[in-house]
């Protein structure tokens, strides 16, 4: 079992930034593939980023690309995702998933699921 904590959402303002943390628990697996999905009132869930814990490659959402990155410290089981540059259509609750299989979290059908994390940004 993974567990995954997420911290660091909160309330800004468009064109301010924000750095969120997903911490793994339990069986940190070195082949974890992690990333952040979120879900705006109204929507879907939708992938956001991924990274790969072994070799720190990334893929990011279309509508993320250039603005957020991830990063990654295998020391600390942590990932990061900066965002800079908000925008009210950023505003969602992000959760941090995990899984073995990058096509299964691509998916959007990971095994492992955070609590999640309120981002909100005002205009």
């Amino acid at each position: 079992q993974v567990r995954l904590v997420e911290s660091g959402g909160g309330l800004v303002q468009t064109g301010d930034s924000l750095n969120l943390s997903c911490t793994a628990s339990g069986r940190t697996y070195s082949a974890l593939v992690m990333g952040w999905f979120r879900q705006a009132p109204g929507k879907g869930r939708e992938f956001v980023a991924v990274i790969r814990r072994s070799d720190g490659n990334t893929k990011y959402a279309d509508s993320v690309k250039g603005r957020f990155t991830m990063s990654k410290d295998n020391t600390k089981n942590t990932v990061y995702l900066q965002m800079d540059g908000l925008t009210p259509e950023d505003t969602a609750v992000y959760y941090c998933a995990a899984d073995l299989d990058s096509r299964t979290l691509l998916r959007g059908t990971p095994t492992y699921w955070g609590q999640g994390t309120q981002v909100t940004v005002s205009s």
